[in-house]
């Protein structure tokens, strides 16, 4: 008899998570983050984690609990953020950052998922990202501890194109707005962005869903990540929406 996917709560399915683990992340921002699943991650004692996601959450959400925390060790990202301790662990040499061009980020965990090994692109072509040199690692001094490797380059036709490898995860923590019981998914809207990519790219995927319905409950035209890719569920209920940058403008009363 096949064991069951869904879980109780979000500690026990993030239970066996051990340290030096490699979490493939899905969330943009703050948008479709599994904030869950991070606090429950975070109440734990595991250390040394190695990241895959697209930014580090800020400060005090999402990804930031842990890396305030020290839990991280490596991150693969795009984009900084507006995470100020992801920023000075960086440049203090107490994290080790890859920064990869988003969409190139988005292919290598998709390609990771559908089992290509590797796959060429022309983003980065001419630069660091292909030419190597690029800061992985600074030391406490300042200059430069680890740097990027040069890639494979290849002409293909009249341009030129960098080898990019696919990246597979040992888990992934995503965040969906429906689930059901054998882990078909439904993201809302612009939450869909990393989430799918993460999903196919972690050996175990573990799924914070706001609503836990029953097999056959969602039209098959309506998943957009089959529960194939999807080990463990959770129901975590509604997520709370957290604002990552707030600008306000003063009144015309206030003004003058």
């Amino acid at each position: 008899m096949m064991k069951s996917k869904v879980y109780s709560s979000a500690a026990e399915a993030v239970a066996d998570i051990g340290d030096g683990a490699s979490l493939a992340v899905g969330g943009f921002g703050l948008c479709g983050i599994p904030d869950a699943l991070i606090e429950a991650l975070a109440a734990t004692s595991v250390q040394d984690l190695e990241v895959f996601s697209n930014n580090c959450g800020v400060d005090d959400h999402g990804l930031g609990i842990l890396l305030s925390a020290r839990r991280i060790s490596r991150v693969t990202a795009s984009y900084v953020g507006e995470n100020k301790e992801f920023a000075r662990q960086y440049l203090a040499g107490e994290l080790e950052v890859e920064l990869t061009p988003q969409g190139t980020l988005a292919e290598r965990l998709r390609a990771g998922g559908a089992g290509i090994p590797a796959f060429f692109t022309p983003a980065g072509v001419g630069t660091p990202v292909s030419e190597g040199g690029m800061p992985w690692r600074y030391s406490a001094d300042g200059s430069i501890a680890v740097a990027s490797p040069p890639k494979e380059t290849r002409a293909f036709g009249e341009k030129r194109y960098v080898l990019e490898e696919a990246i597979n995860a040992d888990y992934a923590l995503v965040h969906a707005l429906i689930g059901d019981t054998d882990g078909n998914l439904v993201f809302d809207k612009t939450a869909m962005n990393f989430n799918p990519l993460a999903a196919m790219a972690g050996r175990v995927c573990i799924a914070q869903v706001e609503r836990l319905v029953e097999p056959g409950e969602i039209d098959p035209a309506d998943v957009h990540l089959p529960g194939v890719f999807v080990k463990r569920v959770v129901h975590t209920g509604p997520q709370s929406k957290r604002i990552e940058k707030l600008t306000v403008t003063a009144s015309a009363g206030a003004a003058s």
